[in-house]
């Protein structure tokens, strides 16, 4: 270990093998890097000494100044406890210890001056006290200045070994007076002028100890900003690397789509739609392999905007492919493309794990010889097996059912270029995670409805109302419309409550006799799944009975009412998938979200959520403000996301500015090769390979 950073923690004065043990266990902390950066996660505000009469119950944790008076212990066995009180000139204030009483006691002197720093409480008899205040003989800093204290997050086992938050501040401030000469600046002066940030190492400081309310807010700022900035420019170096070493095949030719439009598309495309194509078509002729993240709600429009795509590829003589997750939204792809590709004189195919061994090799070898232009299928389209003359365009349906490597499959299908690719996903991605996650693609973003659709309304229902909610059912079966019922489980668990599948099923098609009922959930066969579906889909069923595997594919334009049981049990995005399933044709549609009377914070926030808005992004935005960013996306995903300060969710404003300044920084200086980024050189050098969030100390 040559760094000053990398040096263990138990030569740190005041920590040695057996607490360096215990860090390294309980917070991952083995060096003096993982120290510093063990940032506060909140502030006492010490800022302000309060007098004993001011106290009330219910105030936040507050210090005071006063001698104490008295010392006893009351109680035997397990309520035996230590009373204190403590005096000024205002009153007189009870302190109280349950535990520790003897080490306490060690430490107390009557007639000594103390500051006080706790809760006030009113206990049984209506007085106040604080129990388990922390204690500090008065010294003269006391009475020149307050301050804010960090507290930094400990575990049972540390508190146990005496290294609570107290003892982390003290291992802190013997650290930082050793470090501060090792913090060098990791951003170009030019920064820190543009966007008005404090040097490294102030905010270092500053951070732990802050001088004052503004000073902490400086120091986050600059952590927060740096540690964004480093991710953004870490993905725009990726992306224009890639854009410089992978070649795209170039498509500018038009008429195919201009044919299409004139003569055969029946209505008219959204402002959101033609502005989506007219971002790829720049891209499919400029040269460079396309990556694009097509974002939209469910119903939005997105695979007719692939399909033109898709005619876009097959004008300038190559071939496309679509790629979905399940064979039931492949084989849906495949009937609504199919009409379009007619039309078009075009030939398409479908290939899925059902697709038989005879037409597979009919399929194998019109792709081999350039007459299949378009292939829709599942991952049976990754088989080394399927090899294309000339594949231009490949589109992949709600992405985040697919990893990295399955996307690079497809890469390899063409030996000359790297197809353009098109990800597409109806999961609304917040702005800042989209950012993120995917900032070296992309995005392009459908945010507009197709003209006459009338948004899906949504109730919230009691379960004591299940039998309006059957009438409601019944009249609208009378109207012609069809039924999904959702829920979340397939079969009594015994930790669980929650009504299950089969006993639902029981009840729907008690309640509704004579009304054919289908059932769908995970557990099924796939043909069996399959025959299901189609009854619903053909309309010889009117309502489906199902768990969330009808979350992403089925398209029914005549189901018009979604009931989802224990609505509660259902996160806000998986919800809104849902929601989608219905409101696809032109008919008034409706999705009831059912629930006990009893709900979480959390629970009532996602139900008056879905209810306020049917926009996909200010679900997604609220969903990541409850969730955080790592259950978000999955931990496929949270490699980019190891965050040490920022807040996706809080701090959209800080990752917008400092995108901002990574792309032109990068604009001016793409090699990062002037002297002015040196700093950032030597950061980036300093790192190790395997590091991902660039803004760390090493």
């Amino acid at each position: 270990m040559t760094g000053f950073f990398e040096t263990r923690i138990e030569f740190l004065k005041g920590v040695g093998p057996a607490k360096s043990a215990l860090l390294n266990k309980e917070l991952n902390i083995f060096t003096y890097a993982d120290l510093i950066q063990h940032y506060p996660f909140r502030y006492e505000d010490r800022t302000k000494f309060y007098k004993i009469s001011e106290l009330k119950d219910g105030m936040p944790f507050v210090q005071i100044k006063g001698f104490l008076t008295f010392l006893e212990t009351a109680g035997y066995g397990r309520k035996k406890r230590l009373i204190a009180r403590i005096k000024d000139d205002t009153g007189e204030l009870e302190l109280v210890w349950f535990k520790g009483l003897q080490w306490v006691q060690k430490k107390l002197q009557p007639g000594v001056e103390y500051v006080a720093f706790g809760k006030p409480v009113i206990y049984g008899h209506g007085k106040l006290n604080m129990a388990h205040p922390e204690l500090d003989i008065v010294t003269p800093q006391h009475d020149t200045s307050g301050y804010l204290q960090p507290v930094y997050s400990t575990t049972e086992k540390l508190k146990s070994k005496f290294l609570d938050s107290r003892t982390l501040m003290k291992l802190q401030a013997v650290l930082l007076e050793k470090a501060v000469n090792h913090i060098h600046e990791t951003l170009p002066y030019a920064v820190l002028q543009s966007f008005k940030l404090i040097p490294k190492k102030e905010a270092m400081i500053q951070i732990h100890f802050p001088d004052n309310h503004q000073m902490l807010q400086k120091a986050l700022f600059r952590l927060k900003f740096e540690e964004l900035f480093y991710i953004q420019l870490k993905l725009l170096q990726m992306k224009v690397s890639r854009m410089e070493k992978y070649k795209g095949m170039v498509f500018s030719k038009t008429n195919l789509i201009t044919e299409f439009y004139n003569k055969h598309l029946l209505f008219e495309l959204t402002c959101a739609q033609k502005k989506v194509i007219r971002e790829i078509y720049r891209d499919m002729r400029s040269g460079k392999q396309m990556n694009r993240l097509l974002q939209g709600d469910v119903g939005s429009g997105k695979t007719i905007v692939a399909f033109l795509c898709m005619l876009l590829a097959i004008n300038g003589g190559a071939q496309a492919a679509m790629m979905a997750p399940t064979e039931t939204l492949a084989i849906q792809h495949f009937n609504g493309l199919k009409p379009l590709a007619l039309k078009m004189g075009l030939h398409m195919g479908l290939l899925t794990g059902s697709t038989k061994t005879s037409e597979r090799k009919i399929i194998h070898q019109m792709l081999l010889d350039g007459n299949l232009h378009i292939l829709t299928g599942t991952h049976a389209l990754l088989e080394d097996v399927v090899r294309f003359k000339n594949l231009g365009l490949a589109v992949i349906d709600e992405q985040h059912r697919f990893g990295v490597a399955q996307r690079s499959k497809l890469w390899q299908k063409n030996s000359n270029y790297y197809p353009h690719m098109l990800v597409m996903t109806a999961t609304p991605i917040p702005r800042t995670l989209a950012m993120t996650l995917y900032g070296d693609l992309d995005v392009s973003v459908i945010d507009e409805m197709p003209a006459g659709r009338k948004p899906v309304k949504t109730l919230h229902r009691y379960d004591s109302m299940r039998l309006k909610v059957f009438g409601f059912m019944k009249e609208e079966i009378r109207k012609g419309s069809q039924i999904y019922v959702v829920y979340p489980l397939i079969e009594e668990s015994e930790k669980s409550d929650l009504k299950d599948l089969m006993d639902g099923y029981e009840s729907i098609c008690r309640a509704f006799p004579g009304i054919p009922v289908s059932i769908v959930h995970g557990k099924m066969k796939p043909d069996a799944k399959d025959y299901e579906m189609q009854r619903f889909i053909k309309g010889e069923t009117k309502i489906m009975v199902a768990t969330t595997v009808i979350e992403v594919g089925v398209d029914v334009s005549n189901a018009a009412v979604m009931v989802i049981e224990n609505a509660e049990r259902f996160g806000l995005a998986q919800l809104h998938q849902l929601r989608g399933r219905v409101g696809r044709g032109f008919r008034q549609s409706w999705c009831i979200l059912m629930t006990d009377y009893k709900l979480s914070k959390d629970a009532r926030i996602r139900i008056e959520t879905m209810i306020r808005t049917t926009d996909g992004f200010d679900i997604a935005d609220v969903d990541l403000k409850l969730r955080g960013p790592g259950d978000l996306m999955g931990t496929q995903q949270s490699g980019v996301l190891d965050l040490l300060l920022a807040d996706l969710g809080k701090d959209a404003v800080i990752l917008q500015t400092a995108r901002d300044a990574a792309i032109l920084l990068l604009e001016k200086d793409p090699q990062l090769s002037s002297p002015e980024n040196s700093p950032i050189r030597k950061h980036i050098d300093s790192l190790k390979k395997t590091v991902v969030n660039w803004s760390r100390i090493s």
